[in-house]
């Protein structure tokens, strides 16, 4: 097979005086050597071998579920990317093929029909996960299925059979439905700041403040900020409706500024937010507060690894910045039933932080503006192209609905 990037030379064989490309171990003739004819039809061969994802196009129906997963799967890795990164439908992606192949690897691929969609369907169901997470496995799948119908790898019935499969209907399946995802109150948000690291911290404020996405808070670089005018204009280089052809502008006004300001002082086109530099910063606080005498224990830097497993990334992925958030939560409630052991009290009347996510932040800072501005101005901050959508971002305000039914109920 030839390697990735170079595709297969278009050669002479001398024995005939023919042209032959070779793909895959296997010989191609094209024609008389050297003539437009063997030219068009190397140019051909060549094309459909690369939309087929670098491997021999068959209508034979005859390859496996495995084969077939390993062919999309070179197609998905080059497919679901952004800005050379992959996407987080690269992760449904992983997750369909190996479903697939868990319980249909040797099956032929043009014998898999709806029952056995139906069973990955149950399978997949009785497994805990909640309904809509089920569903767009079984619809990944359903792709899988459908782009190898359009690479001519199976006959066009099987992806249309597939389709008759329903997904999963709320309150007719074992799946649970997931909660929908409510605001996180101010008060648990300023409880966690001081257990997260510095960067991380300032991420949190930040966030908080202009209602980004997650993924947009960790990606900022000073050169996607405009700071000319009074309300900075900050425009991702990457967003999630990118591939839509939609505009995303998200507005920093004057507190998320004063926050901002430091981390722009660094190379235009570097993060802002770098696990470095939150790890230094870290280290820096923890040696201050340190208690033993530097004549005892270990250094700065005299534990450290040459080589460590796992090196701090060029900025926070929405993984990690997750991650951050709940380790937080956790150490702010293990001093939490400290204290209150310390005072006498039961471990099980321990206050407690909730989890959250920075993905509630989003949520709060738009049922505030729900409050302040109304639904019109949700959908302008948060980018929404759908008033519904920011319906479903931004809490309705029962503070109101009490205020009336306590005056007319």
């Amino acid at each position: 097979m030839a390697e990735r990037g170079c595709v297969p030379a278009y050669r002479r064989h001398k024995p005939s005086g023919q042209a032959v490309v070779r793909i895959d171990g296997k010989d191609f003739y094209l024609g008389k050597y050297g003539t437009a004819e063997s030219r068009r039809e190397y140019d051909r061969i060549i094309a459909e071998w690369l939309a087929a994802g670098r491997v021999l196009p068959t209508s034979g129906g005859d390859i496996t579920v495995a084969e077939l997963c390993l062919r999309y799967w070179r197609f998905a890795k080059a497919y679901y990317t952004a800005g050379g990164k992959p996407t987080g439908s690269l992760d449904r992606v992983k997750v369909a093929i190996r479903t697939l192949r868990e319980a249909y690897a040797h099956t032929l691929a043009k014998d898999f029909g709806p029952l056995a969609l139906q069973a990955i369907q149950q399978k997949l169901a009785a497994s805990g996960r909640c309904r809509r997470y089920c569903n767009h496995i079984v619809d990944q799948i359903k792709r899988i299925f459908k782009w190898a119908v359009a690479q001519q790898l199976l006959p066009e019935t099987v992806y249309r059979a597939l389709q008759a499969v329903p997904g999963l209907r709320k309150g007719r399946s074992p799946a649970p439905e997931r909660p929908p995802i409510r605001p996180v109150p101010d008060d648990v948000v300023e409880a966690t700041l001081p257990y997260l690291p510095p960067v991380v911290a300032d991420m949190v404020r930040i966030h908080r403040l202009i209602g980004a996405r997650p993924a947009e808070v960790c990606a900022m670089r000073p050169c996607d900020i405009d700071t000319s005018g009074p309300v900075w204009t900050y425009t991702p280089q990457h967003h999630k409706t990118e591939y839509r052809d939609h505009q995303r502008v998200i507005f920093i006004g004057p507190k998320a500024q004063e926050i901002l300001r430091p981390y722009l002082l660094r190379p235009k086109d570097s993060f802002c937010f770098v696990p470095a530099e939150s790890e230094k910063k870290r280290l820096r606080i923890r040696h201050e507060q340190r208690k033993t005498a530097l004549s005892c224990g270990n250094r700065p830097g005299s534990n450290r690894k040459r080589r460590p497993k796992k090196q701090p990334g060029e900025c926070y992925t929405t993984h990690a910045y997750y991650y951050a958030v709940r380790r937080a939560v956790a150490k702010a409630n293990r001093d939490r039933l400290r204290q209150h052991l310390a005072n006498g009290g039961d471990p099980k009347d321990a206050p407690q932080i909730p989890y959250w996510t920075p993905n509630q932040l989003r949520h709060t800072a738009a049922t505030e503006i729900r409050k302040l501005f109304g639904l019109e101005a949700v959908q302008a901050v948060l980018g929404h192209r759908n008033m519904l959508i920011s319906e479903v971002y931004a809490e309705k305000n029962l503070l109101l609905a009490r205020e009336v039914a306590a005056r007319i109920g």
